[in-house]
């Protein structure tokens, strides 16, 4: 335990912030208690005591019982979250009592409220049944400890130009085994409760994680790429703290977008069935808006401005399009045709195996994009849901080769238009734009480094592994 842990609680937060919650002796025993549940746990959270393995009821109570101790053991460290922690134990203790079913805690969601304290360097202890987006699907418990990232520069643009008052930055202090993963997010909606909420008021995202990811994944894809680095890009990609400052601005611009700008439909698409390549050019939207903007604040001396640049293209060029599965992959859809545009346009050129950038013309032309993006949307308004889906499949088309098999690529005469638009996403393939021979190619090389960041944090270290 650190000597700061040990100054009386009243002394207030600003003490925690130099100290670590993790480090409390209660911390590793909470944990512990959570690692021990998650295996009994079926995917939606409840324990069937019937099933081989399963623990009596007793153990699991005391299991529980475990977590709830560390609980309150902690609570005092953070007064902020002193009514979550309250409405989490009493959510605990009536999981174990109703049998260990289902578990529902809408009552501890609704009394935790990250956002409406976000101050640089608070710590928070979360305990949720949960899934963790592009991490473990099932609703197992989970522990984390997190340390919010809300320095001046950056609340200060929240407050006079990108309003964005449910949005978190967050890093990691330590967590349970379902964010030893890919998941970079900490989303209220991945919760398992007896009912939505009528509304959410946070959503945090890990900049550490994705910082780190991007530095490794990015290391590797120029040595092999042998692209030449502006001694600003080797410098962001050398500092950790730099790229975290770029990840949380991009994520704030990119978050907002969601419900900003000229939209033909419900920005997040929650209750439509659409085509995966409207997802993709939703999130690319949102993150070209992010470098759009970005190029707005370079010119005002924003200091973290240009590493926004950098960020987007380099992630979205070269880690998402060879990241995950190829069935229904948005993301990985739109990295290629942030790439294949640049290439088209001459900014990005593979010439005697080496790849080539023009980085004075890159904003200009990525900013283009966005535009055609925008527009795409604009004009949406006007057009029934099919004829914009279309229209949506013409842009990226454009850039991209669809599937040869495909029968969206064939038009509307391929397609039975007498069925209901949502019908029609049957017809999509599974990788309706495969990947091109140059994505192929890199995706070999890239795989193991994009293994190796699973779980990966400011402190694993971000450096070069072996492609």
């Amino acid at each position: 335990m650190t000597e700061i842990l040990l100054q009386p609680v009243e002394e207030g937060v600003s003490a925690l912030r130099d100290g670590r919650v993790v480090e409390h002796p209660a911390w590793p025993e909470l944990k512990s208690a959570v690692e021990e549940i998650r295996p009994w746990q079926s995917a939606d959270g409840s324990i069937d005591f019937e099933r081989e393995g399963a623990p009596s009821r007793d153990v699991a109570a005391q299991a529980v019982a475990r977590v709830i101790s560390g609980v309150e053991a902690l609570s005092p460290l953070l007064p902020h979250d002193g009514a979550y922690h309250e409405a989490l134990v009493a959510d605990l203790r009536r999981w174990a009592e109703d049998g260990f079913k289902v578990p529902d805690f809408l009552d501890a969601l609704l009394a935790f409220h990250p956002a409406e304290r976000r101050e640089d360097g608070l710590q928070h202890l979360v305990v949720f049944p949960m899934y963790t987006q592009n991490g473990n699907p099932n609703r197992n418990f989970e522990a984390v400890v997190l340390r919010m990232v809300w320095p001046e520069w950056l609340a200060e643009l929240e407050r006079t130009r990108y309003d964005n008052p449910l949005f978190c930055g967050i890093t990691f202090e330590d967590f349970t085994a379902g964010y030893d993963t890919n998941s970079a997010v900490l989303f209220p909606e991945t919760i398992a409760v007896r009912e939505a909420p009528e509304r959410f008021t946070w959503g945090g995202i890990f900049c550490d994680r994705e910082a780190a990811r991007f530095r490794r994944v990015t290391e590797a894809a120029v040595d092999i790429l042998g692209i030449a680095l502006p001694a600003d890009v080797r410098d962001l990609l050398d500092d950790q703290d730099r790229c975290e400052e770029a990840f949380v601005l991009w994520d704030m611009v990119h978050d907002r977008t969601h419900s900003h700008g000229d939209l033909p439909f419900d920005p997040f698409m929650i209750k439509q069935r659409q085509p995966f390549w409207m997802y993709g050019l939703e999130e690319l939207r949102c993150d070209l808006t992010a470098f759009k903007e970005a190029v707005k604040l370079e010119a005002e001396g924003v200091a973290q401005a240009r590493d926004v640049q950098y960020a987007v293209l380099f992630d979205r060029m070269f880690r998402f399009p060879v990241t995950g599965e190829r069935v229904r992959n948005y993301d990985g859809l739109g990295g290629q045709l942030l790439f294949a545009y640049l290439h088209k346009h001459d900014v990005v050129r593979w010439t005697d195996n080496k790849l080539k950038i023009d980085w004075e013309r890159a904003p200009q032309v990525t900013n283009q994009l966005c535009a055609e993006i925008e527009k795409l949307y604009r004009d949406g308004i006007d057009r029934p849901k099919l004829v914009h889906w279309l229209a949506g499949y013409d842009l990226v088309s454009t850039y991209i080769a669809p599937h040869p098999g495909s029968r969206w690529a064939k038009g509307p005469d391929a397609l039975d238009t007498s069925l209901p638009p949502r019908k029609l996403v049957d017809e999509v393939l599974p990788d309706e734009f495969p990947l091109s021979m140059f994505f192929e190619a890199l995706s070999k090389k890239l795989k193991a480094v994009i293994a190796s960041t699973q779980g990966i944090t400011a402190g694993s270290g971000a450096g070069k592994v072996a492609a």
